[in-house]
């Protein structure tokens, strides 16, 4: 299905309603195919019982009322905050306390081993607290030199 022939709208309950070819899905869900490396980029659009009904190529292919939707559920479930400085570390050694500052605000992890950081692409690092949180740095090498310090040491 392309992106162009669905309604997407929200129940009273608050949650989407698709519309296709004559056909309602109720509480569908966006889910994204990959929302590290092209997160506006092949989002499917998901029932409650697994069944994608509608696949979106790109995001800016949607009518700016759909698209809003979409991005203000995708929101909702995806927490994954950008790492833009890190302010300090208790310890090189594992575990440890990294303080920073994300898109979302300063806070602190807990990093178990040098296993949870793992590359994605060249500049790119995914970082998985000890809660299952993965915080993303997106361009190491753009990151001031006290944190590229710092990562220089647990890579």
């Amino acid at each position: 299905m392309s992106t162009t022939n669905f309604q997407l709208t929200r129940n009273s309950f608050g949650r989407l309603v698709l519309t296709a070819d004559g056909e309602t899905h109720e509480d569908v869900e966006p889910v994204r195919a990959f929302p590290v490396q092209t997160p506006s980029e092949g989002i499917g659009m998901v029932c409650p019982d697994g069944r994608e009904v509608a696949w979106i190529e790109k995001l800016s292919d949607l009518a700016p009322e759909v698209r809003a939707l979409v991005e203000e559920e995708l929101q909702t479930h995806e927490f994954m905050p950008e790492v833009s400085k890190i302010a300090s570390v208790t310890s090189f050694a594992t575990p440890c306390t990294w303080h920073v500052e994300t898109d979302r605000g300063p806070t602190e992890f807990v990093l178990r081993g040098e296993e949870d950081i793992r590359r994605i692409g060249r500049n790119m690092l995914l970082i998985a607290d000890t809660h299952g949180i993965h915080f993303l740095i997106r361009d190491m090498a753009g990151m001031d030199r006290h944190s590229r310090k710092i990562l220089d040491r647990f890579l």
